[in-house]
């Protein structure tokens, strides 16, 4: 297995268990704490966070084939950083009710798209 594979791997992994502590979180310590405006806020975060954790896991599957291609590794790279931006600002957004953050999804979102796309080329280019 290649060292791309094994870091897209092992990031899919950590992902997926921050998601899952972070919705445990959120269902029980922080229940009594928001408003119900901010629980489904969190829970947009998690929500997002376990789909592209497992993104993160079919992209390093599939650098285990690809390993070579460049597109592939942007793709992980870019739903990391959609990762920390998407669910990390609304995460923050949540926790401070600082509403600027909220400026910051889109910018995840977008680099969620990226990640995608370039999935998509990688895989019909192979």
């Amino acid at each position: 297995m290649t060292s791309a594979a094994k870091v897209l791997l092992a990031a899919g992994g950590l992902a997926a268990l921050a998601a899952v502590a972070l919705g445990a979180f959120g269902a029980h310590a922080l229940k009594g704490r928001l408003t119900p405006e901010m629980l489904a806020v969190w829970h947009t975060a998690v929500e997002y966070h376990v789909f592209h954790a497992l993104g993160l896991l079919a992209v390093g599957l599939v650098a285990t084939q690809l390993s070579e291609s460049a597109l592939l590794k942007w793709s992980g790279w870019l739903m990391l950083a959609g990762l920390v931006l998407f669910s990390g600002s609304l995460y923050a957004l949540a926790l401070t009710g600082v509403r600027w953050l909220g400026a910051v999804t889109p910018a995840g979102g977008t680099a969620f798209l990226a990640a995608w796309a370039l999935l998509v080329i990688a895989i019909l280019r192979a």
